[in-house]
């Protein structure tokens, strides 16, 4: 018996006024979502707790069992990610091009444009010329990823612990790069590299010969780096190691194969597919085709999440339509596979509104031998809200897994020297 995640980024959402007050997913059409429903036990999921809103990837760290103290920032898992060597006190900090231009004062930097469309031969050009920085403490490099992102390398003796310098907003202010107030001693001296290498950086690209041909033609300068979300490495416990379980995840982006890497899961790398439904329907069919010994299996589909962004609750409602068009491709084979399947997200993501993301809970539903089925045969956030599972939390959803799989160990019991909460644990036998 199995565990198949089915993680739907970004599902949840609040009530629109285009949709009568509705979320996407009660908008929805989902006859396939909704069956799942009607042979599982629901309940509501708040991975941090209600209110709280998490970016994707402290949100399935949150979710795979680890503590905030061994997250080690976006940075880190987009470079790992991408292949980017990072020793232990290094530090990688997400960079992308921008536009931006001096306030009225000439003492700050606003960002005019973010994401300026660029051609990629304006972008390598712009990217040799960003080149490296030789500071007294720290030196920095940039590292480009795909498109106009990367990611900027500090070290040695590098802190994560420093502020964005990005907005988010447009016709905000840069933010000044920063120790954290309880950051470690040396996360001044990272901030005040940081700012050393972006004001080197702003003087390079804004007489660059690129950007003197942009301005002619009328385009918006691409003068600048915006950072944010540095990260360094820890020490954290295999995945395997501390639940027992061999784990696979099934994905396509850096900051999911970094994670696989960080943890250690492995990693199916899929391309992703234009309809949503027909790449998540690829996914669940390669998912029953693995290797029989992974027990645990993360399927992810990034379509909720990159609708919502959109800020359209229908453009939300379709792919959401379409993703249950891909799940109902494969129902039979879920719900007769005596695995257990997982359908849930990792936050919600409101399709209107200036939040990038929101800590409204998310539906939840386990479906497999000894579920508790439940009155819910609606999958969404109000009607999830009234079945068995009740409202859980993130720390709370992998001994749920284990539960399901029949991998739970009675507490009390110590079958190894080192408390494990899977059973049968990774014991010795007894020698003669």
């Amino acid at each position: 018996m199995r565990c198949i995640l089915i993680l739907l980024d970004g599902l949840g959402d609040r009530g629109h006024k285009e949709l009568g007050g509705l979320t996407p997913l009660q908008a929805a059409v989902t006859p396939s979502l909704d069956k799942l429903a009607g042979q599982s036990s629901c309940g509501l999921l708040s991975v941090l707790r209600p209110g709280a809103a998490l970016p994707s990837e402290s949100a399935h760290l949150t979710l795979f069992g680890y503590r905030p103290d061994e997250l080690p920032g976006r940075g880190l898992l987009e470079a790992l990610g991408a292949g980017i060597k990072m020793g232990h006190e290094e530090v990688a900090v997400l960079a992308h091009f921008a536009s931006v231009r001096p306030d009225e004062s000439g003492c700050s930097l606003i960002l005019d444009q973010d994401r300026p469309e660029a051609a990629p031969g304006e972008i390598k050009e712009l990217t040799k010329a960003v080149g490296s920085h030789i500071g007294t403490t720290q030196t920095g490099s940039f590292h480009p990823t795909h498109g106009i992102d990367g990611i900027i390398r500090f070290g040695p003796r590098a802190s994560a612990q420093i502020t964005d310098t990005f907005p988010i907003c447009e016709g905000m202010n840069l933010i000044e790069p920063e120790a954290w107030a309880d950051g470690e001693e040396w996360a001044a001296e990272t901030a005040a590299a940081l700012k050393a290498y972006l004001l080197t950086i702003y003087e390079r690209l804004r007489r660059h010969p690129v950007n003197l041909s942009r301005q002619q033609a009328g385009k918006a300068p691409i003068n600048f780096l915006v950072t944010q979300r540095a990260g360094r490495s820890r020490n954290v416990q295999p995945f395997n190691q501390r639940w027992g379980l061999k784990g696979l995840t099934i994905s396509a982006g850096l900051v999911y194969k970094g994670l696989a890497r960080y943890i250690g899961l492995d990693h199916l790398n899929v391309s992703g597919r234009k309809d949503p439904g027909q790449d998540l329907t690829a996914r669940l069919k390669l998912a029953g085709r693995v290797d029989p010994s992974y027990d645990f299996i993360h399927v992810h589909s990034k379509a909720p999440d990159v609708a919502a962004h959109t800020k359209s609750p229908v453009n939300k409602v379709q792919a959401i339509e379409s993703l249950d068009r891909g799940i109902g491709e494969v129902m039979s084979e879920l719900t007769t596979s005596g695995d257990v399947i997982i359908v849930t997200a990792d936050h919600s993501t409101p399709s209107s509104g200036p939040l990038i993301h929101s800590g409204e809970p998310v539906p939840i539903m386990i479906s497999g031998p000894g579920a508790r089925l439940d009155a819910v045969h609606t999958f969404d956030e109000i009607s999830c809200a009234g079945g068995a599972l009740g409202h859980l939390r993130g720390e709370d959803f992998m001994y749920v897994v284990l539960n399901a799989l029949e991998r739970i160990k009675l507490r009390g019991l110590m079958d190894t020297p080192q408390d494990q909460p899977f059973w049968p644990g990774q014991r010795r036998p007894f020698q003669l």
